[in-house]
């Protein structure tokens, strides 16, 4: 299995602040069944900027230690993108990793809204022959407010990520909840678990699936897991039909 999401490498950002930290998680990843790591170290936004040549070196001294402790598991580079004016320069010029080389990008919005610019850096985006996918959307409090507007960020072609602790319910019975109606809708695309520490934001890769598969939600499970592999093949993603009543009802409010 593939985390698409995570802050492993030590003392860059928020994550782990050393190797022993970061092994610690990858060990607790390798426990969960995961065998394929993308890190996606923040750039871009207002507290870390966490450069390509930093998230190369860090993965480069990480993959050293994971073989040296010949850990069955492979580190793939990557960045957590805070959407700019400037976003779609950094990837054109190559400043800016996507996710495992591929065509996918991880772009994240500001927690508080939607910036007014974000459809056209989406299409921008989408004109370099790459495909943004919309970090952990279900923490945004302009979604939370009106779930219409992912569906219009969908609609102009981006994808989305939900984060494993927001479906087990570590933030909370909110956003938990907004994660599964965003689920059920088929507007959730991929999974991650935007892992930082062992401690206040681990992995939850287990228990956010199994809530899914408590709600009997297999075939969707089975979609989100196989769109993450398909990162790695740079294949495109499986997507569903937007479905339900309340999806139908959030149409009313795009234009």
């Amino acid at each position: 299995m593939l985390d698409m999401h995570t802050h492993i490498i030590p003392n860059v950002d928020d994550g782990p602040g050393t190797m022993n930290e970061s092994i610690q998680l990858i060990e607790m990843a390798i426990a969960e069944g995961i065998t394929d790591i993308i890190a996606t170290s923040h750039a871009y936004s207002p507290h870390f900027n966490v450069s390509k040549e930093k998230v190369l070196e860090g993965i480069k001294l990480l993959t050293e230690e994971v073989n040296i402790r010949e850990l069955p598991v492979t580190i793939h580079a990557g960045q957590e993108i805070r959407i700019q004016e400037f976003t779609v320069e950094k990837l054109r010029n190559g400043e800016a990793l996507t996710l495992a080389g591929s065509k996918y990008m991880l772009l994240e919005l500001p927690s508080s809204g939607i910036p007014a610019y974000t459809i056209k850096i989406i299409q921008e985006i989408l004109n370099l022959n790459k495909v943004p996918i919309i970090a952990h959307p279900e923490r945004n409090r302009a979604i939370a407010d009106k779930p219409a507007r992912l569906a219009r960020l969908i609609n102009h072609g981006a994808l989305a990520q939900v984060t494993a602790g927001s479906v087990a319910g570590h933030f909370g019975k909110n956003v938990q909840k907004l994660s599964l109606q965003l689920i059920e809708a088929n507007l959730i695309h991929t999974y991650g678990s935007d892992v930082h520490n062992s401690t206040t934001r681990p992995f939850f890769f287990d228990k956010g699936l199994d809530v899914l598969e408590k709600r009997k939600h297999h075939e969707i499970v089975d979609i989100l897991l196989e769109n993450n592999a398909r990162i790695l093949t740079n294949e495109d993603f499986i997507l569903l039909e937007p479905k339900g009543l309340e999806y139908k009802k959030w149409w009313q409010f795009i234009g």
